[in-house]
């Protein structure tokens, strides 16, 4: 089997100018296709992950054998210059690429890819509504009031969910999320930030978890100031506390605050998350599939946490091909935490990017069967979006 082209959406999305999927799909000579994703749906740096994914298709992967996933990964990797320096533009274009070519070989074996990375360890996944800071309903608007959080909470344990996410921190009380948090923060800032865990946790009760999210906003000092205050609520973990770029900040920080420590959507390769590792900084990792460097990277670096007692919960913010790809690494790996079912992952607009819908029910998923990721495009969609191909 061969490769023969590859499609390349840079998807556009009306209702949410700001949301934009990186989509990708593979063909091969014996007509079976794969698909893939850029993990840089939010942000800035779509194009460049779509250029990115071009550039390697017209370099290495028209001709390519779909079924060398590890040979291919290789060849991307050693072969582009700037792989082995790294960046989500160049990381993010490699997984994709790397999520397309396993979705065609379990395909062409008619297995679904969990079968072929050692089976199921997990039957369903737990599963936490996440970033209810901007909603839990068809609806995305950024929410202000304690009670807002409170009634968005209510909501998704109503559906099911025993653990909620919250970023409390990314919206001041004006609804505005261009607001500074490093330095020292005054007391009426965490004060603020305060309430609306208290009254998340009031609306919910002892029993059900929740995880705070900060997205890397604060300093190391006002992150300990907030981590403190917020100690008293019982959390489930502390996510991106601080950047990424000074593993030592991150050190400061869990060595200061009574909550676990949570982190890695924005660490890519197990040579990424090696200091991390060997500190011994986080209790949970957060790998992005559709970043770190594809199933092939995502499964070494889950089995690599392992031997340090962490446990995985797989980033998931992109379209229905990154909640697929999460599920089935999620269905194989022992230290396996939660799984993350974003506010995004509601919305029709996301939904309706592949024919299959999956979704949670009463907080759990259960794993698709269907062969390679379950998922096929839903092209009426994809296809309002400017598409490049390769051949």
């Amino acid at each position: 089997m061969k490769v023969t082209s590859v499609e390349i959406w840079d998807t556009q999305n009306e209702l949410l100018p700001l949301w934009h999927p990186v989509i990708i799909r593979v063909h091969t000579d014996e007509g079976i296709t794969g698909l893939g994703e850029v993990g840089l749906a939010y942000g800035t740096g779509h194009s460049g992950g779509a250029g990115y994914v071009k550039n390697l298709a017209e370099d290495f992967l028209i001709g390519a054998d779909p079924m060398k996933t590890e040979k291919m990964w290789e060849t991307m990797f050693r072969d582009t210059f700037w792989a082995q320096g790294g960046g989500p533009v160049v990381y993010g274009g490699m997984s994709a690429i790397d999520i397309a070519l396993w979705d065609i070989k379990g395909k062409a074996l008619g297995q679904p890819i969990y079968q072929l990375l050692g089976g199921k360890t997990n039957e369903s996944l737990r599963t936490y509504a996440s970033q209810i800071q901007f909603g839990w309903d068809d609806e995305f608007r950024p929410l202000s009031k304690p009670e807002e959080y409170a009634e968005a909470a209510r909501k998704a344990v109503a559906e099911g969910y025993d653990c909620v996410k919250i970023d409390p921190i990314m919206i001041d009380e004006e609804g505005d999320q261009a607001h500074n948090l490093t330095g020292i923060l005054r007391n009426k800032t965490i004060r603020m930030f305060y309430e609306r865990i208290k009254a998340v946790r009031e609306a919910v009760g002892e029993d059900v978890d929740i995880i705070l999210e900060l997205h890397s906003h604060p300093s190391v000092t006002s992150a300990i100031q907030m981590g403190r205050v917020w100690e008293e609520f019982h959390c489930m973990y502390y996510e991106e506390a601080v950047h990424y770029l000074n593993v030592d900040l991150q050190d400061k920080v869990a060595k200061n605050v009574r909550i676990p420590m949570a982190a890695g959507e924005r660490l890519y390769t197990r040579w990424g998350y090696r200091q991390y590792f060997e500190k011994q900084v986080l209790d949970v990792i957060q790998p992005d599939l559709c970043l770190v460097g594809g199933i092939s990277e995502g499964k070494k670096i889950c089995d690599f946490a392992n031997t340090y007692d962490i446990t995985v919960q797989v980033h998931v913010c992109g379209s229905p091909i990154s909640t697929a790809a999460a599920l089935q690494m999620e269905a194989v790996i022992p230290n396996f935490q939660i799984h993350e079912h974003h506010t995004i992952s509601l919305k029709q607009f996301n939904r309706e990017f592949c024919a299959q819908d999956y979704q949670p029910k009463n907080g759990r998923y259960d794993i698709p069967d269907l062969p390679g990721l379950g998922l096929e495009l839903n092209d009426a969609v994809v296809s309002k979006s400017p598409c490049v191909v390769v051949k």
